[in-house]
């Protein structure tokens, strides 16, 4: 029994303890370290913090990770300075500093927190962010202390910044690794220039090898073409900062934005549980991405070769004059405009390109196109113009002007997005333009009115087609409705006559054949099939049916209908067994005097009857 009192109290501190640690599985507290073999979980385990070795390095870092992606490495905190044991903790001191602890107690990385908190806690939070906030504090972005979105590695999840906060100067930036073992800074920066409108720029040193177009109001242009169902991109400009950021449109998704080792920006997407990373676009996509590749006033696109030709109005300047200090890429392009405006001047509209890189211009986003354009003409200098703001739709909104030399222009791709430049050009240029247009403007008014005429003359043709048709089944059913027998189609004879065997043949002659048949009812018949080399046609068959159908008699075979198809005729009769008048009349029994006279008298008055 006196036991009971130290069991109850230590069972009672244990739950308190595993409350606390359940309570504490996304928080450090000073209290409550994370030591290496440890990790923190956010709470609905989307991502992990915790201590790991990259690739094959022995070296130890600190860094986030997706929870279902262990391998996807998000964040590293001592990128510069790797642990080389197991002893590590990473803890917050009591005045608000994440640190980061050795064997040894000497601090490998601190997060060099500017302002002493009361109460400090560290929290990974369900985006990906680890923040440090006063515990108890309100938990909005107001109250964060310190954040590790602030300190970017090579990946952008949603939410984070890549731009400058214009109060402190601080900007934020992807940087690659230098190797998948290695974490450490690498030579390609990925960073938005905000000089002018904002663009996107992979950087290695202060070199620019990789360049977006302006931000339009929607994207960047340039930027591969996504049916975006995963996100939206977001351009943030105010008097405080200028970032781009961007948001899921479906929190069953998983993606990021990262910059790898070869200086590439891949955009990546995780659409299960239990699926892989894909890849929906890289940049660059091709050699015409490469900064200023066909040199200064060129254009480069993929689908001609060679790849680069000068801009109109512009001409190829001679190998030997060129300078190779002064120019980008392989050719460059002088002007054939002179100093002075001239009259006859003009512009020229250059469709779907990636416009030209920011280095002398004028921006004025309170003008219309037409007034861009008044603006740009009534200075000589001014090269080219374009709208900046295409959210409002039509022409877009804004006037950016360029002057000087245009560098970096691509025609851009099925895959990726363009917008319209309007380069000036002298008037020999533009009267060229305007034949050129011309001449294709009467090539597709000839083509159009040849089409037209095509089309009349297939419906001409088809009309005429089916009316014949339709002529020839109205006539065919008038003949049919003029016929007193009945009409039998052949599939019925056929099956009657066993499909006109050889051995239903019981008579034959230079009209034809004469075949015996039954039909479903039972009723014999006998089918006189005419020769199709008789040249008998429909109207003369028609009216030997008609005649037969009223010569009847009682010592006559009775004739039951008839058949047509195609160009098939046929006499359906009654089959007598005992023979008819023409066996008598041509058959080996003979006739009489009396009778012989007796049958012709009344086959003459029969046929003067039917005359009448």
């Amino acid at each position: 029994m006196e036991s009971l009192p130290f069991f109850i109290f230590f069972s009672t501190l244990f739950i308190q303890s595993l409350h606390f640690l359940s309570f504490s599985a996304d928080i450090i507290t000073p209290d409550l370290p994370v030591k290496d073999g440890q990790t923190l979980i956010s709470v609905s385990q989307s991502f992990e913090l915790g201590f790991f070795s990259p690739g094959t390095s022995k070296y130890r870092y600190v860094g986030i990770w997706y929870k279902k992606s262990p391998e996807t490495v998000v964040w590293v905190a001592n990128r510069n300075n790797p642990l080389t044991d197991h002893f590590g903790v990473l803890t917050i001191d009591n005045r608000g500093n994440l640190v980061l602890l050795d064997q040894i107690k000497n601090i490998i990385w601190s997060s060099k927190s500017s302002s002493i908190i009361a109460g400090p806690v560290a929290q990974l939070l369900d985006s990906g962010n680890l923040v440090v906030r006063d515990n108890g504090s309100s938990r909005n972005t107001e109250s964060y202390r310190w954040q590790s979105f602030d300190q970017p590695s090579d990946t952008l999840l949603p939410g984070m910044k890549l731009g400058w906060n214009l109060k402190t100067g601080q900007e934020r930036y992807l940087y690659t690794w230098r190797s998948i073992s290695d974490p450490s800074p690498g030579d390609f920066t990925y960073r938005l220039d905000i000089h002018g409108l904002p663009q996107l720029f992979i950087v290695v040193g202060s070199v620019k090898k990789v360049r977006s177009g302006p931000w339009n109001g929607i994207f960047f242009g340039g930027t591969p073409k996504v049916h975006n169902s995963v996100f939206e991109p977001i351009l943030v400009r105010n008097e405080d900062e200028i970032y781009y950021t961007y948001r899921l449109l479906n929190n069953s998704v998983c993606s990021r934005l990262t910059l790898n080792q070869s200086g590439a920006v891949e955009r990546l997407v995780m659409y299960g549980q239990n699926s892989g990373w894909t890849t929906i676009y890289s940049v660059p996509v091709d050699t015409c991405e490469n900064y200023g590749q066909c040199g200064a006033n060129g254009i480069c696109r993929t689908r001609t070769s060679p790849i680069c030709e000068c801009l109109k109005g512009f001409k190829s300047i001679p190998e030997e004059e060129l300078d190779i200090q002064n120019f980008y890429g392989s050719r460059k392009c002088e002007t054939r405009l002179t100093l002075d405006c001239q009259s006859g001047e003009g512009f020229l509209k250059l469709p779907g390109v990636k416009l030209p890189d920011l280095l002398e211009f004028r921006l004025n986003e309170s003008m219309n196109l037409k007034e861009c354009e008044a603006e740009c003409f009534k200075n000589c200098s001014c090269s080219a113009f374009a709208t900046t703001n295409l959210s409002g739709g039509g022409d877009g909104s804004g006037c950016l002007m360029w002057f000087g030399n245009l560098i970096d222009i691509r025609e851009q791709s099925g895959s990726t997005i363009g917008q319209d430049i309007h380069i000036r050009v002298p008037a020999s240029e533009l009267e060229m333009a305007r034949s050129s247009k011309r001449k294709k403007m009467l090539k597709t008014a000839l083509v159009a009115s040849m089409s037209a005429l095509l089309g009349i003359f297939v419906s001409g043709l088809v009309l005429c087609i089916s009316w014949r048709k339709i002529k020839r089944k109205v006539g065919m059913d008038r003949r049919k409705e003029g016929m007193e027998a009945p009409l039998f189609d052949l599939d019925t004879i056929a099956t009657a006559t066993n499909n006109f065997a050889p051995d239903s043949i019981i008579g034959a002659g230079g009209f034809g054949s004469v075949y015996k048949g039954k039909l479903l009812t039972g009723q014999e018949i006998a089918v006189k099939k005419l020769s199709m080399n008789s040249g008998q046609g429909v109207e003369e068959f028609r009216n030997e049916v008609v005649l037969i159908a009223k010569l009847q008699h009682r010592n006559l075979v009775g004739l039951l209908g008839s058949c047509i198809h195609r160009e098939e005729r046929m006499l359906i009769y009654e089959y007598m067994p005992n023979k008819s008048l023409d066996y008598f009349i041509f058959g080996l029994i003979p006739l009489t005097h009396c009778l012989f006279c007796h049958i012709s008298s009344l086959s003459i008055c029969n046929v003067l009857h039917v005359l009448n």
